[in-house]
């Protein structure tokens, strides 16, 4: 009988929600490049889904983590503190916007990070309700799935879902729900949110309104300037805990540290994790003082959260961020992918918009630019066979017709040129077939 391949083992041992873009199995990685146990590399353009900022395996990281395996790999911050934990969060306060005192706590996923801010605020308020957008993405946990709004795959047959929780429309211009037209429209999807207290939920009733500043799995929708000063004005107004889920945003994603800094805005909580770690999984919740300190000990926390090694991991992903000057590569990167997509833009119908910000950049796909019918099938299409040619990229939005760009920063001339050269073909080979 023969060996089984890595696939059946997969297939037998694994559940098939499990979803995988490609059926390649990693072996190693490095930069922005992967290979697989058969040899083969791959351009990367998703990162881990946003995680590898720094790049893959960046040494400074490996050698970080490396470090303190060998020192201390876990005792629970509960029980045990240590130094790094402290010194994150420190790191984490500065950095974060907003000219208050903040505190930091730290976690492992992405999702514990949304699900603890609701807690904060909650704790801090007295109040119960949560005001969440379409488009958005905050996770899979029972309350993360809750505030997530595509329903397939990631909530059909899943619920019941968390009480307590009230959605609105997101500022997605290209596709406006009211159907108006920036600057025209004067931000009437924000005014929105004085009109949704009345006929959904009353603000005296609304602990926070939790919004991504660039949506990640919703399509990479950037709203336009203005429009979170204006939702975080009426929060203010009304004592709602304004929170920025920064979690594929933040750590230099968009050009600057975190995205919110470039709409002028500084959130109560600010959420991250994905690169923050360079791979490790850690996720933090940074906020104003006085809410944070609401909770009383034991209120909030975990048995891995802020782990050591993990610590270890993301202040070497800080450090590299400052020696190597990641911002300002960042931005460079993202001028230059943008440039690229609008050219092609320029002669591709099937591009109905470029949008993003720094390098956080994305096309979506249409049928037809007049009709703006979504391309869904052809952007599913494409990244297979992206994949097929050695570029690893992902599709999103509510309609899978979206393509985006997540590549680590520090990416190199050759592979970028590369990259964008093979979705490009793909863009061609597709669209000219369909034709």
């Amino acid at each position: 009988m023969s060996t089984p391949s890595l696939l059946e083992r997969r297939h037998a041992a694994v559940p098939r929600g499990v979803f995988n873009l490609c059926q390649c199995f990693a072996a190693s990685a490095s930069g922005a490049r992967l290979t697989d146990v058969q040899g083969r590399e791959y351009i990367d353009f998703v990162g881990g889904i946003g995680v590898n900022n720094a790049g893959h395996c960046h040494p400074d990281v490996v050698a970080a983590v490396r470090e303190q395996a060998g020192r201390l790999m876990h005792s629970c911050f509960h029980i045990a503190m240590y130094e790094p934990y402290v010194a994150l969060a420190e790191r984490l306060c500065a950095l974060t916007p907003g000219d208050f005192p903040k505190k930091a706590l730290l976690l492992n996923s992405g999702a514990e990070a949304v699900e603890n801010a609701v807690k904060i605020a909650r704790a801090a308020t007295g109040r119960q309700g949560v005001i969440c957008f379409e488009t958005a993405f905050h996770g899979r946990t029972l309350l993360a799935m809750t505030l997530t709004s595509k329903v397939k795959n990631y909530k059909f047959g899943f619920g019941p879902f968390a009480p307590e929780v009230y959605r609105m429309p997101y500022a997605y211009c290209y596709r406006c729900p009211k159907g108006l037209t920036h600057p025209g429209c004067d931000l009437a999807c924000a005014d929105h949110l004085e009109e949704f207290f009345s006929g959904h939920v009353a603000a005296e009733s609304v602990a926070c309104l939790i919004v991504e500043p660039l949506t990640g799995e919703g399509g990479f929708i950037v709203p336009p300037p203005g429009y979170f000063k204006r939702l975080a004005d009426i929060c203010a107004r009304h004592g709602i805990v304004f929170i920025a889920d920064e979690i594929q945003t933040g750590i230099g994603r968009t050009g600057t540290m975190f995205a919110m800094e470039q709409h002028g805005v500084q959130a109560d909580i600010t959420l991250t994790a994905k690169s923050l770690g360079g791979g490790m999984p850690i996720s933090a919740v940074v906020g104003r003082q006085e809410l944070m300190d609401v909770p009383a000990p034991g209120g909030l926390g975990g048995t891995y959260g802020g782990n050591p090694v993990c610590c270890a991991a993301a202040l070497a992903v800080l450090d590299v961020f400052e020696r190597e000057n990641l911002l300002a590569t960042a931005r460079t990167l993202g001028n230059r992918v943008r440039a690229t997509f609008e050219a092609w833009a320029a002669d591709m119908p099937c591009i109905g918009e470029v949008r993003g910000l720094g390098p956080m950049l994305a096309i979506e796909l249409v049928r037809d630019r007049a009709t703006r019918e979504p391309a869904g099938t052809e952007a599913k299409a494409v990244v297979a066979r992206c994949t097929d040619n050695g570029l690893l990229v992902l599709s999103c939005g509510h309609h899978g017709n979206v393509i985006r760009t997540l590549m680590p920063l520090v990416i190199t001339d050759a592979d970028l040129t590369r990259g964008l050269a093979i979705l490009r073909e793909a863009l061609d080979h597709v669209f000219s077939a369909r034709d």
